[in-house]
């Protein structure tokens, strides 16, 4: 199929219409996710989550081992591993279900989705000033830092409506 001029002429609508809906995206996703926000500030029993219920329900290591179809060293070495990082989502499911419990697995923005899209672009339209900056050697060129922050407003803007594939590939 090829390109006519109604296609191309579409294309710019399109690509707005596309950032349009990643904008939307991101406000649906930070509206959901905001509800998660308080679990942010809670702290996982200190002998992790699967032992500290399995506790408070009374049974054995031995006791969930047999619910597992495993041994009681099994168990062990799975709460060992949930307290260094290194148990996986699968097994962390099939531990909830044998305790009777759901596991719930999420990210949860620091700030919001829509905040962390405006700082990368602030940090990127930063960037690009100072690039396009650092030959003006004439003080009386450079920009003011009232100026500065405007110009980068504006860029960020602009990366925020585009979104370019470059985006996040800044270095902190």
């Amino acid at each position: 199929m090829c390109c006519n001029k109604s296609t191309t002429n579409n294309y710019p609508f399109k690509r707005q219409k596309n950032m349009s809906d990643k904008k939307q995206i991101r406000e649906q996703l930070d509206a959901s996710l905001k509800r998660f926000s308080p679990l942010a500030e809670t702290t996982p029993p200190p002998k992790g989550w699967v032992r500290g219920i399995r506790k408070a329900l009374g049974m054995t290591a031995r006791q969930l081992g047999n619910r597992l179809g495993i041994a009681q060293q099994g168990v062990s070495r799975i709460e060992t591993q949930e307290l260094n990082g290194r148990v996986t989502i699968k097994t962390m499911h099939r531990m909830a279900k044998a305790l009777d419990c759901l596991f719930v697995y999420g990210l949860v923005p620091k700030t919001s989705l829509e905040e962390t899209v405006r700082q990368q672009a602030r940090k990127v339209a930063r960037q690009r000033l100072e690039q396009a900056t650092q030959n003006i050697k004439n003080e009386k060129q450079a920009l003011s830092e009232d100026e500065k922050e405007k110009v980068i407003a504006n860029l960020a803007d602009a990366l925020i409506q585009t979104l370019p594939s470059t985006f996040w590939d800044t270095k902190d």
